[in-house]
């Protein structure tokens, strides 16, 4: 019966975004273009346009280079803290994007505006306060995002093992894991844990369609157990591969540096001069702790199959046991 629950649940994400695979690929900066999340909505999950590293004019393009590339759903993520905010929001009514996932800021600001349109709208979380704000402003689902996620982190340093529990008894609509998922466990134990689908960001990567320069897609195959930290709290926490910038934003930190000592050391684009340019000492590499468990580069396709088929397995042997 239990099983049978967790399907039917699963079900709510399948039919809010219309895919097969309840496997979403988070939209991330210097990351996912329309190359990466084509790919990913063809092989059945849901694919996501990251806008948070776009000029208004790109996001266009690439919106319109994904839809040429597939006729399956797909979404775009936008950081609602994005300077250009309602250029953006713009963009994205007159080019009719079906599937919005909205991140760092307040969902209310845009939620209504978007769903009038006829939007889905799904809002990314690091906490049981976000999570019921974001379903009082009216997403249709929320991301719940542990500690262990690349990228920028909530304060509050919540683990997904943690997270994913207390989310699930605090909202009742659909509810996606996301932070450490990168094989067919973690989402069979998401799953158990009550989510009904999962974001997965750090394994796609380390795919052949992500759009992030090779060295770094390398750098984070090559990562181990600890190579990655959460910092920056003074500004916005962000989870980094530790290289010459992190040791200098450590050591800034270790003597007492003001925020604005730290704006100033992080400067401008410094995610994209290590993540989209390669500068893999002096840029800034966000990462998943799950890199230690990245070991190759794959097509997004196999990537995403061969998780759900883990899955799949794994499910099977433990209803074979009960």
């Amino acid at each position: 019966m239990y099983f049978l629950a967790m399907q039917s649940l699963q079900n709510r994400i399948k039919n809010l975004f219309n895919i097969e695979i309840p496997i979403v690929q988070a939209g991330m900066v210097w990351t996912s273009g329309w190359r990466l999340a084509a790919a990913v909505s063809n092989a059945g999950g849901l694919g996501l346009i990251g806008a948070g590293s776009m000029y208004p004019d790109v996001l266009r393009e690439h919106i319109r280079k994904c839809r040429a590339a597939t006729s399956k759903p797909f979404g775009v993520n936008v950081p609602l803290l994005y300077p250009d905010i309602d250029k953006l929001m713009h963009i994205l009514v007159e080019e009719q994007v079906k599937i919005v996932f909205t991140s760092a800021g307040n969902p209310a600001t845009w939620t209504d505006y978007l769903r009038k349109h006829g939007i889905t709208v799904v809002h990314v979380v690091s906490s049981v306060k976000f999570a019921r704000k974001a379903e009082q402003a009216g997403v249709n689902a929320v991301v719940a995002e542990g500690f262990e996620a690349g990228g920028h982190n909530g304060r509050e340093e919540t683990t997904t093992l943690v997270l994913i529990p207390l989310v699930r008894d605090a909202i009742t609509i659909p509810l996606l894991a996301a932070g450490g998922i990168a094989d067919g466990r973690a989402i069979l134990a998401a799953e158990a844990l009550g989510a009904e689908g999962v974001q997965v960001g750090s394994r796609f990567v380390a795919s052949t369609e992500a759009s992030v320069h090779p060295g770094f897609k390398q750098k984070v195959v090559e990562a181990g157990e600890g190579d990655t930290m959460l910092t920056l709290k003074q500004l916005t926490p962000v989870r980094l591969i530790k290289n010459k910038f992190y040791h200098q934003v450590e050591e800034a930190e270790r003597r007492g540096a003001t925020p604005e000592e730290l704006k100033a050391l992080l400067g401008r684009a410094r995610a994209k001069r290590g993540m989209f340019e390669g500068d893999l000492e002096e840029g800034e590499l966000e990462i998943g702790q799950v890199a230690a468990a990245i070991r190759d580069i794959r097509p997004a396709a196999d990537i995403l199959l061969g998780m759900w088929n883990e899955y799949l397995l794994l499910k099977k042997k433990i209803c074979a046991d009960c």
